[in-house]
């Protein structure tokens, strides 16, 4: 009998399946700190704020070697204020980034769901905003979503292998409108070659209808500007010479027939009159220097040139803006900083908010002017 049942066990245990290894990791990011504002609608603030040099978040990704160099990979990334504990990115349980694909060494990645654009992945890490500073660095009104106020549902994205430093990919966002296969869908494109401490990346994004409804690739309460089109295209360099690290990018966005945008309570249309369309061309200029393994030192200088044409008449509204950032680590997972940015408007003859200065805070300045500081501590897990 016991010669029976051993020999059933030895059967049973050769017949069941090799599983393939697979790995899932919890991990995450605190970002606090005190915030002064000098001017918000007329008034001087001070706040506790989080995520502002990076997102507040936690999320899980994980994969599954399935053989032959491909793996099955997820990730679920959630946002959350620190202050209040609740969601971010209207109110979404997974609102930074949801998707599950395939990747294969050889062949590239393939995902689908709630994911990054192409100018997030391929420009946005070229600029200050989108490398070492934060949201209080972004262009005026994040018009070239370099710093990630939408993200894009419904979306299948491939990214390909490194091939000699070169990368590309494109992202594609169903509207999931019935009959309106046109509607709040989006597109984009792009690419960047590393080799030594160079890197250059270029992108391309086009949107049609964003925020026109609640299920689109840009849901109507993620979008930033609500327009009939949004075209967006971009490209920059950065360079590390040692503890040295230098870029410059350009980004051009055209909006057409724009009529609101999301974070500030001032229109962007002039009163009784329509806008046929509203563009942005940003020059940005940065560097940022490793003093020690602990010390770095960040700077931007952002020049933005805009052009809104309305039923009565053309204006052309301009912001200089100008950030630093000082960023010590206490030890490899926690960090303490301090950072400021002032900005200034010119040429404000639209009479639409767009003649205020507005660099990030929670609404525009009621002049040309607004300072911006912060201090902050930072704990990555």
């Amino acid at each position: 009998m016991r010669r029976a049942l051993l020999g059933l066990l030895l059967t049973g245990t050769a017949a069941m399946p090799a599983f393939a290894q697979s790995s899932v990791t919890l991990y995450g990011l605190v970002d606090e700190g005190i915030d002064y504002a000098s001017n918000i609608a007329g008034h001087a603030q001070w706040k506790m704020s989080s995520g502002d040099a990076q997102g507040s978040r936690w999320g899980l990704k994980g994969t599954e070697d399935l053989g032959g160099g491909v793996s099955a990979i997820f990730r679920l990334e959630n946002g959350f204020d620190v202050n209040s504990g609740r969601l971010m990115q209207g109110g979404r349980e997974f609102g930074r980034q949801a998707f599950v694909g395939v990747a294969s060494t050889s062949a590239g990645t393939l995902t689908f769901g709630r994911q990054y654009d192409s100018m997030v992945q391929f420009v946005a890490p070229l600029t200050a905003n989108g490398s070492w500073g934060g949201f209080l660095f972004e262009h005026p009104y994040d018009n070239d979503n370099t710093d990630n106020s939408f993200r894009v549902n419904n979306a299948v994205q491939y990214t390909s292998p490194s091939m000699g430093g070169f990368q590309f990919g494109g992202t594609y966002g169903f509207s999931n409108s019935a009959g309106q296969f046109a509607t709040n869908r989006a597109a984009s494109v792009g690419a960047n070659w590393s080799q030594g401490g160079l890197t250059i990346g270029a992108a391309y994004l086009a949107v049609d209808d964003p925020g026109a409804n609640a299920v689109g690739a840009v849901a109507s309460n993620d979008a930033n500007f609500l327009a009939q089109r949004q075209r967006t295209f971009g490209g920059g360099l950065s360079y590390q010479a040692g503890s040295a690290l230098f870029g410059f990018v350009y980004t051009h966005t055209d909006l057409k027939n724009p009529t609101s945008y999301a974070y500030i309570t001032g229109s962007i249309v002039p009163p009784g009159q329509t806008v046929s369309s509203l563009k942005f061309d940003n020059f940005e200029v940065s560097s940022s220097y490793r003093f020690t393994p602990a010390l770095m030192v960040g700077g931007m200088y952002d020049y933005t040139q805009s052009r809104l044409d309305a039923s009565g008449g053309r204006s052309r509204p301009r912001w200089h803006t100008l950030g630093a950032m000082v960023d010590y680590n206490l030890s490899k997972r926690t960090d303490v900083y301090v950072m400021a940015t002032a900005q200034k408007a010119v040429g404000g003859n639209s009479n639409t908010a767009l003649d205020h200065a507005y660099g990030g805070a929670d609404d525009s300045s009621s002049s040309d002017r607004q300072v911006l500081a912060r201090v902050g501590l930072r704990h990555v897990f």
